[in-house]
């Protein structure tokens, strides 16, 4: 967490912000708390991505497919204004370290944890893949690991489809080192991109290691 910025709004919606949760290309992600007092994690996506008319619609597709996403271990979506000059979309904020987090400080989890994890998990896949949603970035960073079990986050919404690892004219959606194949080459990817990405999850905490090694972007991808 890190707090807000003169650039930050104080308000998103009817929520009022608190601090930054984490940032990155396509946008900001704040702690905030609504009216009522409940915590949330509200996206808002930089209004140069919202400008592109093609973004906007899927960003509007997919958070309205989210918002059908049931099920104990997703995070469930709040709220979307998906016409704002910066679009945005609020989810259940969930205390807890993520499973990278949990791995970092005390190493590979019990073998016991490790088959409770991966079924809840794919629990929390397959609705995400009923709602019609692909995750894309399915990583340590993306489990949180709260007192009642496992959440995962931040699937698939508002994420470009031409964006982030690599270089400017050659980019690839989500994270060296738990990509399938054909996601790491830049084909077309389905629902068992995100399966074979939550296997790599499952290395890494088994073990404490990411299945491809630990060097640089380009090197895991390889």
């Amino acid at each position: 967490m890190r707090p807000l910025t003169s650039e930050d709004p104080r308000a998103v919606g009817p929520y009022r912000t608190l601090v930054r949760l984490g940032a990155g290309g396509m946008g900001v992600v704040y702690l905030a708390r609504s009216a009522g007092g409940a915590l949330a994690a509200v996206k808002v996506i930089r209004a140069e991505h919202a400008a592109d008319p093609g973004f906007r619609a899927r960003f509007r597709r997919e958070a309205e497919a989210a918002a059908r996403i049931t099920g104990p271990w997703v995070v469930p979506v709040l709220g979307a204004d998906t016409e704002a000059r910066e679009p945005w979309l609020a989810t259940a904020f969930v205390p807890g370290p993520s499973l990278a987090q949990v791995v970092t400080a005390g190493g590979p989890l019990p073998p016991a944890t490790v088959g409770a994890l991966g079924s809840r998990l794919a629990e929390a896949l397959a609705a995400v893949h009923e709602a019609g949603l692909i995750h894309r970035d399915v990583k340590p960073g993306n489990v949180l690991l709260a007192l009642d079990g496992p959440r995962l986050i931040d699937f698939g919404i508002a994420r470009h489809e031409g964006a982030t690892v690599l270089t400017a004219t050659d980019v690839i959606v989500g994270s060296p080192g738990f990509l399938s194949p054909e996601q790491a080459q830049g084909r077309r990817i389905g629902p068992a991109s995100d399966v074979f990405s939550l296997g790599c999850v499952l290395v890494y905490a088994a073990t404490g290691g990411r299945p491809f090694g630990e060097g640089g972007g380009a090197g895991a991808l390889f």
